[in-house]
């Protein structure tokens, strides 16, 4: 069955969407573009996997965003028939009633094999976030190439880089850079938070997937022991969401941390605005933190062949999106065996310490935000407009 392509849905408010988000960063990133596509077409109708963000715009979950979430190549295969059935029964859906666009978010090794299937069958495609092909497995490229129609750039570097590749792609910004103020309130954060306006508050952001939790919140939260222990005054907060909350928990209690850690549902925004540094987990959260201007300490440890296998085929010298966006070693990162508490610890109380470094680099993630807030919303919609009407 092949599909057509039509210019009919850029003249219509109605179109069919599927799409695609597989953890709780790309449900955020999806409900924004979720929202500038209602502008642009007031009668859409989107459903596939998504979780409650996208949820929030009328998007229809198929199945949760969670089910997907899985970090790692080794835990991958772990889980690769629950995912695969995912993908090849999402397929079937597709194929039995096809969309008039897909769009994958990010979690490129679910979503290229099924953009290239739906391709061949006519119908458009587009990335929303382009694999880290320039970070690691260059080999992508091709896949990319005859996966997909357009690919919607986070980074302003991107675009450049496919176009040398032969594939079409717009910089439209990193939307978290929207949704952030430029200058984040944090006596309002603190307050909404119940927390002390006068406190030194130390940030704990272990990860939103399970993986990421097991391995970081002990190592986190035993650094926080150290760091109460040496300076009882501080205060400490850690968001989570609900299916994480009971292996948060277990891992406050081993550390004996439960009179001295603020539990906070979801919130990890408020948290990072309210915070006056952060220990926080290789990822989106490194990115949004810094868009709140706090320094912060990364850290990241996954299952050892895991690991093996990917930094063999790291391209670039850090793992931090904010080192890596501003080209320099901004903040300290901890992987793998280095992620001892002592040493978190001790590179969180040199931010403490140090005021002159803090001013330093929130105006480096000042200029960084800046470069980064470009109305994603709509300048992804209109983006996939041009892709429609091809």
């Amino acid at each position: 069955m092949t599909v057509a392509r039509t210019t009919s849905t850029t003249a219509t408010s109605d179109l069919r969407v599927s799409m695609v988000a597989a953890e709780r960063s790309g449900d955020m990133l999806a409900a924004l573009l979720l929202q500038g596509m209602h502008h642009a077409w007031p009668g859409l109708k989107a459903s596939g996997i998504g979780g409650p963000q996208m949820e929030a715009t009328g998007f229809v979950s198929h199945w949760s965003c969670d089910e997907l979430s899985v970090r790692g190549l080794v835990e991958a295969l772990w889980r690769y028939h629950h995912i695969t059935g995912i993908r090849q029964a999402l397929i079937q859906k597709l194929l039995a009633s096809p969309p008039d666009l897909y769009v994958g978010v990010d979690a490129s090794d679910f979503n290229l094999p099924v953009e290239h299937l739906l391709r061949t069958k006519g119908i458009p495609t587009v990335q929303l976030v382009c694999p880290s092909i320039w970070a690691w497995r260059p080999e992508r490229v091709q896949k990319i190439r005859d996966s997909v129609d357009h690919v919607l750039c986070i980074y302003p570097f991107e675009p450049q880089l496919l176009a040398q590749h032969g594939i079409e792609a717009t910089f439209v910004g990193h939307p978290v850079a929207d949704v952030i103020a430029l200058v984040p309130d944090r006596l309002q954060a603190r307050q909404a938070l119940g927390l002390s306006a006068k406190a030194t508050i130390v940030a704990l952001l272990p990860g939103s997937r399970p993986s990421e939790v097991k391995s970081l919140a002990l190592p986190f939260l035993e650094a926080a022991r150290l760091l109460h222990a040496q300076r009882p005054d501080l205060q400490f907060v850690l968001p989570t969401h609900a299916p994480l909350k009971p292996m948060v928990e277990a891992a406050i209690a081993q550390a004996g941390m439960q009179a001295h850690v603020h539990l906070v549902m979801g919130r990890s925004h408020e948290v990072q605005a309210a915070c006056d540094v952060a220990l926080v987990a290789s990822g989106t959260a490194t990115l949004e933190t810094a868009l709140h201007k706090r320094p912060m300490v990364i850290a990241y440890k996954m299952q050892w062949l895991s690991w093996q296998i990917a930094n063999r085929k790291r391209l670039l010298p850090w793992i931090g999106l904010p080192n890596i966006l501003c080209n320099e070693g901004l903040v300290p990162e901890f992987l793998q065996e280095q992620v001892q508490p002592q040493a978190l610890a001790q590179a969180v109380l040199r931010w403490l310490d140090d005021p002159a470094a803090v001013v330093k680099i929130q105006q480096r993630f000042a200029d960084l935000h800046l470069q980064l807030r470009q109305d994603m919303p709509t300048l992804a919609s209109h983006a996939i407009q041009k892709v429609l009407a091809t």
